[in-house]
């Protein structure tokens, strides 16, 4: 990026203080490589046993071998820190322990494959963000990088070689790295690598060679990294020059500048600077200075270099609008040497030689001064002339159609009769105040003898030049200097002057008055240019503030179609794409009234298909009313913009133009950052639904052929070999074969449960219910699973009917009992109790099994989760017992919750229901103990 010109010789404090915080931090280096094999491990290994041989602490974080042989003996000798497991998709990664690394602190760490993705669960998903926490430390790191991993070469480079690479870095991990080594192999050496197997074994190999590894794809992706090398090498030398407060020219690499104005002929400056910048092989920049004298210029002249500027950012300059100063040169001097530019391309203008007295050359600045740059001075052309008059004459200087007559901010026309009033009264009221200065002048004079009467209409030509600018206060100043000869030079009321030295201060004053007035006039320009600055900024920034809390697409476009309509005085609508056509309609942010005719529902759908401005003042389609302006955001298109505005032969100026470009650049970023929202949130569904896929495949692989298996062993067996066994023998078997069966049912009976929960079908079938009858059935239904243990039932005797659905409660009951069953030791209690509290119900159910973990107590109810403990092997189950229990118990209108035991080891589950489902209280029951 251009930087902006430094007034002063001195270090640039921004490269200063990146220097201060580069020092706090450890280095980077990156060995670069074009592509997979040319060897940057090998010759990181190798610098970092230069670096212990000179006595440095190396140690290796993680570097990837490949099972290359030379790789594998130049790791021998150093010391190889411990890798961190991490547990994914059933198996065990190994990745780069950072806490192993910060606790032993080396000076240097290796870290291999700096774009590498780490495994879920680590601490940061990308490798090079470990490296960046590393350096934070202060601990060096060499790493190694192809030049596919650079995000911005991301799409270059799966052009050339048809691969998408998914695993990237950004530019700015590059830009930041302390050195960067290149390591190159020639296309032929690089093949015969492979060939070798050095890079790839067997089939991979010949498959890289046949795909990506061809001759044209590795000499393209060499030319790649040297390039994106040198701008990084580019960069940091003119970074080292505003360091060191180096004022001359290095010309390392070739930097063009062209300097652009309101001339004629600055289309054709800038194609011959595009052309220079062909020949020379080199980088250009257009800029422009905005000064006073730039908001005098007309419509037509604004135009010209709104449009110059952007033929050259079309050409691939890279354009930049800053405030200048009265000296251009100077300024234009300034940015040069800041940004190490070789040649400036200038024009030689054909204004006359008083101009040029009045106002100075730039041109003969440039060329006078010894600034070791090289000036091109061109003449410039007047390309209207050389197109002729006519028709070609209704163009400008790019081809692109003139006004027919330019326009206030407001809309009314230049020279129309409002202008005209409002200057007027300029005029009318900077002569009444020159008559009441008169007035007090005598009155002060009747008073006190003052010999520097004149002072006082120096404050009517201040207030005028301060209050209706340069021309109405320069009619001051003259008007006061007749007043003051006709009113207070002797001889009175006469405009001869007896005295000389009367003549003479008459002359002085109207010179002080005319330089008065052109200052103040300045000063009140320059004012007005920051206050309109400081409120569009403001208002900016609060745009971006409303657009940041938006989470909608539909409440953005209508906030950006409002604060366009506000901002600009016009009347704003926004298309978007309807269907799978992508036939453009209007949104429902369009105003009150709004219609499309034919010719500008023709331009908004040229400018959504070929993604480019479109309708009034342009060069596509200008005889429609609307100018049409594609909202695009790096993911592509999203809608179309109108604007149009009452005022007839409407046209944006230029300032318009640029604010309403900016309004619909922060809308495209936040349209994005809610679509990456949109993305976000799909991706986070996707995973939990592949989650919970696999889980279900899990279950049903092993949960349900469990049961299978021992249900066709016993029939098979009984069917083959029943005359073999014993009556005993058979019914046993047949008893075991009952029991799968059943537990199968569970578990199917489980999952049909489950779906209808998730497709929101199941209805409660509320009636009166007694407690007592649910739980007494719920423990006989679970007598088999409950054999082996205590019951003890704390009911009491007189708590009222529920409302509740006998049928689901009894079910939750059943599904807790079986639960505790599993996770409780043989012989141990099992007790299911109830209470009535001022503003619930609650029914609990507690163990003396081991407990949950507390990590665990958040997910017991989730789908498909079981606790894992050292004493659970052998343990089958859905894990949709408890996610049942929950969704049956909400869906009646309570809640479930679990925690572990206060007064001993054990787990308990606790529902709660609110007073809604109390029915009323029936007679007392005794409450009972079954073993």
């Amino acid at each position: 990026m251009p930087q902006p010109p430094q007034n002063e010789n001195r270090p640039s404090p921004e490269a200063l203080l990146e220097e201060v915080q580069k020092e706090r931090r450890g280095k980077l280096k990156i060995f670069l490589g074009a592509a997979p094999g040319v060897g940057k491990t090998y010759e990181m290994l190798l610098a970092a046993h230069k670096k212990k041989a000179d006595g440095i602490d190396v140690a290796v974080g993680i570097v990837e071998t490949h099972g290359r042989k030379e790789t594998e003996a130049l790791i021998a000798g150093l010391e190889i820190l411990p890798r961190k497991a991490v547990e994914y998709k059933g198996r065990e990664l190994h990745e780069m322990d950072i806490d192993a690394i910060l606790k032993r602190r080396p000076a240097l760490v290796l870290v291999d494959e700096l774009a590498h993705t780490n495994a879920e669960g680590s601490r940061h998903p990308k490798r090079y963000q470990d490296v960046e926490e590393l350096r934070a430390a202060g601990i060096d790191v060499y790493s190694t990088l192809n030049i596919q991993h650079i995000e911005s070469l991301n799409d270059v480079v799966a052009r050339i070689t048809r691969v998408r690479i998914r695993e990237t870095i950004p530019d700015s991990v590059f830009d930041t790295a302390d050195d960067v080594e290149v390591i190159d192999l020639t296309p032929d050496e690089l093949i015969q690598r492979l060939r070798e197997g050095k890079v790839y074994a067997g089939q991979q190999a010949q498959r890289a060679l046949d795909h990506y590894f061809k001759p044209g794809n590795i000499t393209a992706l060499r030319e790649l990294a040297l390039r994106r090398t040198a701008e990084r090498v580019d960069d940091q030398m003119r970074q080292y020059m505003r360091k060191h407060a180096i004022r001359d020219i290095w010309a390392a690499s070739e930097r063009i500048l062209v300097c652009i104005n309101e001339s004629q002929g600055a289309a054709s400056l800038v194609r011959a600077a595009k052309r220079v910048a062909d020949r020379l092989d080199g980088v250009w920049f257009a800029i422009y200075f905005e000064t006073a004298r730039t908001h005098q210029l007309s419509e037509s002249e604004r135009d010209r270099v709104a449009n110059t500027m952007r033929l050259a950012e079309q050409l691939g300059a890279e354009t930049m609008t800053l405030p200048g100063t009265r000296r251009i040169a100077d300024d234009v001097l300034a940015f040069a040497r800041d940004n190490n530019i070789t040649q400036i391309v200038v024009g030689k203008s054909a204004r006359p030689w008083w101009f040029e007295l009045m106002h100075g050359s730039v041109v003969h600045e440039l060329v006078k001064r010894p600034s070791g740059i090289n000036v091109h001075v061109l003449a410039e052309a007047n390309e209207d002339k050389e197109r002729g008059r006519g028709k070609a004459a209704a163009k400008d200087d790019d081809g692109h159609p003139q006004r027919p007559a330019p326009t206030g901010r407001h809309g009314y026309r230049v020279g129309s009769r409002q202008d005209l009033q409002e200057r007027a009264l300029g005029y009318f009221y900077s002569a009444a105040m020159v008559g009441a200065a008169t007035l007090l002048g005598r009155a002060v004079l009747a008073l006190v003898d003052l010999p520097n009467i004149s002072i006082v209409f120096l404050a009517a030509v201040l207030w005028s030049a301060a209050r209706y600018g340069l021309r109405p206060s320069l009619f001051t100043s003259v008007l006061s200097t007749f007043c003051y000869s006709f009113f207070f030079a002797e001889p009175l009321y006469t405009f001869n002057i007896a005295d000389p030295s009367q003549v003479l201060a008459l002359v002085f004053f109207c010179i002080a008055g005319a330089l008065t007035s052109t200052l103040t006039s300045r000063e009140r320009l320059h004012a007005s240019i920051a206050g309109e600055q400081a409120k569009t900024t403001a208002e900016l920034f609060v745009f971006s503030r409303k657009l940041a809390g938006i989470r909608k697409l539909d409440t953005l476009l209508a906030a950006t179609a409002g604060q366009v309509a506000n901002m600009l005085k016009v009347d704003a609508m926004l298309l978007l794409p309807d269907g799978p056509a992508a036939v453009l309609k209007l949104a429902a942010s369009a105003p009150d009234g709004a219609a499309l005719d034919a010719a500008d529902l023709a331009a908004a759908t040229w400018c959504w298909e070929h993604n480019q401005p479109t309708g009034r003042g342009t060069d596509t389609l200008p005889g429609t009313r609307r100018l049409f302006l594609p909202l695009r955001t790096g993911q592509g298109k999203v809608g179309v913009i109108g604007v149009s505005r009452a005022a007839p032969g409407f046209l944006l100026t230029p300032p318009e133009r640029r604010l309403l470009d900016a309004l619909v650049d922060l809308a495209a970023i936040a349209t994005e950052r809610i679509r990456l929202a949109k993305d976000v949130d799909q991706a986070r569904m996707l995973a939990e639904t592949e989650k919970l896929r696999s889980a279900l495949l899990t279950s049903i692989s092993h949960d349900l052929r469990t049961p299978l298996a021992s249900i066709i062993g016993s029939i098979s067996s009984l069917r083959s070999y029943g005359t073999l066994y014993t009556e005993e023998t058979r019914e046993e078997m047949l008893a075991t074969a009952l029991d799968e069966a059943e537990r199968l049912n569970r578990y199917v009976a489980n999952l049909l449960d489950m779906t209808q929960l998730d497709a929101g079908a199941l209805v409660p079938n509320k009636q009166s219910c007694d407690l007592q009858d649910l739980v007494n059935t719920a423990v006989r239904r679970c007598g088999k699973q409950l054999s082996n243990h205590k019951i003890r039932l704390n009911i009491p005797p007189n708590l009222p009917l529920l409302i509740l659905d006998d049928v689901l409660m009894e079910q939750v009951l059943v599904n807790l009992l079986d639960n505790a069953a599993k996770y409780t030791p043989a012989g141990s209690q099992i007790e299911i109790g109830a209470s009535r509290h001022k503003f619930s119900l609650a029914v609990s159910v507690r163990d003396e099994g081991p407990g949950i973990p507390e990590e665990d107590l958040p997910r017991v109810f989730d789908k498909f989760f079981r606790v894992r403990q050292a004493s659970d092997r052998g343990r089958s189950g859905t894990g949709l017992g408890l996610a049942i229990c929950r969704g049956f118990v909400e869906a009646m209108g309570g809640r479930i919750y679990a925690r572990n035991r206060n007064d001993r080891s054990g787990a308990e589950f606790i529902i709660e229901f609110s007073p809604e489902v109390i029915a009323e209280p029936v007679a007392e029951k005794n409450s009972s103990e079954a073993a």
